[in-house]
């Protein structure tokens, strides 16, 4: 097959990893935030403990804290999850982990809590978040000293390359991806992005929006051994979409069969 210019530079900058090292990423569904409901807030011990229950796998998010821990937690604030107030930069885990989820006993835990906790028995997607006008070097360096001599299957990924990067050069044993969503720009300049970014990040696999499925660019990384997760698949013809179009969903609600 006759390969573009773009996938030339693919195979250079960004090359396929091999597929022994990748196997375990597909053919699971993770849990958005663990198997979160009413009872069970996204990003607990509690949904977690049910993803595992339920032979689900895990995607979870981390903000760093004040004194450059790796909390999992979704939002930069706090307001929206807790009755707290404030950026999770702003405080320290221990300060953090004091704090209880909305509508549950839950508390913030940190990414070593969730390791422990998982303990190897179902594969791990952590999503690691940059503040804004911050240097992305602290949130990779505590998940980095996090994951240490952890031996379960587990990646991170972020939407930010740098922080894909920073793996692909400091960490490189530790699976990598980079998240990706088209936001409806899917001409030539769009395009030129989306392959920027990937060169950049060196990404080992794709988390891809749903909404941008099914996708030339996600098609093509994938038909060269570049394996594609989908996100967030949250109805059952979402799920038939991601079956068609991807190798793993990241599933919520009724995306969970």
């Amino acid at each position: 097959m006759r390969l573009s210019l773009f996938g030339l530079i693919d195979r250079w900058l960004a090359p396929a990893s091999d597929p022994a090292r990748l196997a375990w990423l597909g053919g699971v569904t993770y849990a958005h935030r663990g198997l979160h409901g009413p009872d069970r807030p996204e990003n607990t011990p509690s949904a977690f403990a049910a993803a595992i229950a339920a032979g689900l796998g895990i995607e979870c998010d981390i903000q760093r804290t004040r004194d450059r821990r790796a909390m999992v937690f979704h939002d930069y604030a706090l307001d929206r999850l807790t009755g707290a107030a404030g950026l999770v930069a702003d405080h320290t885990a221990d300060q953090l982990q004091r704090i209880t989820l909305t509508g549950s006993d839950d508390t913030i835990p940190t990414l070593e809590q969730l390791l422990a906790q998982v303990a190897g028995t179902v594969p791990l997607l952590i999503e690691l978040k940059a503040v804004h006008g911050a240097s992305h070097h602290p949130v990779c360096r505590a998940v980095a000293a996090a994951l240490a001599g952890y031996s379960g299957h587990h990646a991170v990924m972020s939407f930010d390359p740098r922080i894909v990067r920073w793996f692909a050069r400091h960490s490189p044993m530790t699976v990598r991806g980079l998240v990706v969503t088209e936001e409806q720009d899917r001409g030539v300049i769009g395009n030129l992005r989306r392959h920027a970014a990937l060169w950049l990040a060196r990404a080992e696999f794709l988390a891809y929006d749903i909404r941008d499925l099914p996708s030339r660019f996600a098609a093509a990384q994938r038909q060269r051994g570049v394996p594609v997760l989908t996100w967030t698949v949250r109805s059952p013809a979402l799920r038939d979409r991601a079956r068609h179009h991807a190798d793993a969903p990241i599933a919520e609600g009724a995306g969970i069969p």
